[in-house]
């Protein structure tokens, strides 16, 4: 891979960078916070009655990893070219997994403003890409690699079911803002809250809508802590990513008392310095959501 640019950003800068792999004559991308390794595809142990878009298990430096055919969860043919093909090494939600893909190109750095929001006219795959890069005359997609984990294997995303273990719960009056690009994530959040007594929360697509509300109800000098007792965001959003809108929320005098967590896929030990940069509350690894109540109800006001 060409990469011009460091793989380390600054938190709150609304950068990220991503490694651009294809499918076929596609051009996808992945955040490279969420990638661990390239590595040539070597022999794969099948399971079986595994999921079809699953190849098997291979192990990796003492772990065993899942190895998910990208091609075949988006639908997509077989690679032409078997012997250039590509596992992509990936970590989030706190879970190793290989994608296998068919070519690894190069590292684009860029800015989530540039990145816009997938509409209708990508009919098809419009619920597994979280964003679109106009690149070079193309375009260059980003995928929801939560979600197609998540159909494959549903434990692995956020269940209401699973507050049952914190017991009888009261409605609370308290009012909550929520951040989150995927559709899926905004609705099993507020489910899932509702359930734990939190009924009133209010959903926006990205950091940029949720940072202009907030804005707007400051100028409308609006009490900010009356309107709103915590925000939770996530970090991957088009427009304006979860650091960014933290570190905004942080340094504005008028909504700088207002509870951040971060909630969010890539929440690891290494990249919790990032979220404690610009100054977050608190960060809950999706798809803890256990955690996520307990630490709402520590830091709600």
């Amino acid at each position: 891979m060409n990469k011009d640019q460091g793989i380390l950003l600054e938190s709150g800068t609304n950068e990220l960078e991503i490694v651009e792999f294809s499918i076929g004559e596609n051009r996808f991308g992945i955040n490279v916070i969420k990638v661990k390794e390239i590595l040539n595809p070597s022999a794969v142990t099948k399971i079986p009655h595994s999921h079809s878009s699953v190849e098997g298990i291979i192990e990796i430096r003492g772990d065993v990893v899942p190895v998910l055919n990208v091609a075949h969860a988006l639908g997509f043919e077989k690679s032409d070219n078997p012997d250039q093909d590509k596992f992509i090494l990936a970590e989030f939600n706190q879970t190793k997994i290989v994608f296998h893909v068919h070519t690894v190109t190069q590292i684009h750095r860029i800015s989530w403003e540039s990145i816009e929001k997938p509409g209708k006219m990508y009919q098809g795959l419009d619920t597994q890409i979280t964003g679109v890069i106009k690149k070079d005359e193309d375009m260059l997609l980003l995928l929801d690699f939560e979600k197609i984990v998540a159909d494959i294997n549903p434990e692995s995303s956020v269940h209401a079911e699973q507050i049952q273990e914190l017991g009888e719960r009261e409605r609370s009056n308290k009012n909550i803002l929520i951040a989150e690009d995927s559709p899926l994530l905004r609705s099993l959040l507020q489910e899932t809250l509702e359930e734990a007594g939190y009924v009133h929360t209010n959903c926006f697509e990205d950091g940029k809508e949720a940072y202009e509300h907030l804005l707007n109800l400051a100028h409308e000098g609006k009490e900010i802590l009356k309107e709103y007792q915590l925000i939770i965001t996530d970090i991957e959003m088009p427009q304006m990513d979860g650091h960014h809108f933290t570190k905004l929320v942080k340094e504005h005098n008028q909504l700088q008392d207002l509870p951040v967590i971060i909630f969010s896929s890539l929440i690891t030990g290494d990249l919790k310095h990032k979220g404690e940069k610009v100054g977050a509350d608190a960060q809950i690894s999706k798809p803890e959501i256990v955690n996520l109540i307990q630490t709402i109800d520590h830091h709600i006001k």
